[in-house]
């Protein structure tokens, strides 16, 4: 197996052989006079040859150099058409977009159709994941997702920030008349675990009891389905209930609501190569949040 000198001596003799100058060579590289002078005399120490010699205000490369430098300036020509092609892969491929299941179909789901008009053909992946997915080791462009915003090596743009309060069917309700904060006690109540109905009664000074039976749910589309078919009353995130809500299929017995301190974020890689397609879907994404719910 041959041994190479090292890339940066090599791309520094190629540099100051086509400008005849270690001072443009310096320039071109963005290094100092003194690097590039030191990576030459590296090579001579390694090949055991003098490769550049002075000529008047220009260092003229010997002909073994000019003929190493030939050669690798046609390397470095196969390596650009490498990266353009890399490039071009990335501007034409498509983007990987991971969503957290309950908010892939409590929210995205009806606006795929804007998505794909808004975006002129853009071509999008959709990968529904309740895990914990690698960006890089698995191409991920972008993700939806729930928590604080802060997940080291991506950048996040908040979405959709929670807000906490009871929602219920309008025929629940005409059985289980909810007159003050009180009245849920004598209701049925669907919990969720992390999300405990203590969360929003502190805030109408009720005292919550510990939870006794009932439904407990890990899903947080299937929580609000359950309430959706009357099931009982759901302690529900603002931005699932949004169109239930504006159509009438789910109402909010009290006014109340609590913040959750936690949110909907759009993540991404700042170093994908994708990242111009990236921003126009994030901004797109967000623009959408912003749509009164009377209009989305």
């Amino acid at each position: 197996m041959s041994r190479l000198p090292p890339f940066l001596a090599l791309r520094a003799l190629e540099s100051a052989a086509r400008h005849r100058s270690y001072s443009r060579a310096a320039a071109e590289l963005n290094v100092t006079h003194g690097a590039v002078s030191q990576q030459i005399r590296r090579l001579e120490a390694e090949f055991g040859l003098r490769l550049f010699h002075r000529q008047g205000n220009a260092m003229a490369p010997t002909p073994v150099a000019a003929a190493l430098a030939s050669r690798v300036s046609e390397a470095l020509a196969v390596l650009e058409r490498g990266v353009d092609e890399l490039r071009s892969d990335a501007d034409c491929g498509p983007l990987v977009l991971t969503v957290v299941s309950h908010f892939a179909t409590r929210w995205l789901a009806r606006r795929l159709a804007r998505l794909t008009d808004d975006l002129g053909g853009e071509r999008l992946t959709l990968r529904v994941e309740d895990r914990m997915v690698d960006f890089f080791s698995e191409r991920v462009d972008v993700g939806l997702r729930h928590g604080s915003g802060d997940w080291p090596g991506l950048e996040a743009t908040p979405l959709l920030m929670d807000s906490l309060f009871p929602v219920c069917s309008p025929e629940f309700l005409a059985r289980y008349p909810l007159r003050e904060p009180a009245d849920l006690l004598k209701a049925p109540l669907l919990r969720q675990n992390g999300r405990p109905w203590s969360l929003w009664m502190r805030c109408v000074g009720v005292e919550a009891p510990p939870a006794q039976g009932g439904l407990i749910f890990e899903d947080s589309a299937l929580l609000v389905d359950a309430a959706l078919h009357g099931v009982g009353v759901a302690l529900a995130r603002s931005g699932l209930v949004e169109e239930d809500l504006r159509t009438g299929r789910l109402v909010r017995p009290f006014p109340e609501s609590v913040d959750a301190r936690a949110g909907y974020f759009v993540v991404w890689r700042g170093d994908n190569p994708k990242l111009p397609r990236i921003l126009k879907l994030r901004d797109w994404l967000v623009a959408e949040a912003q749509i009164p719910r009377a209009a989305a």
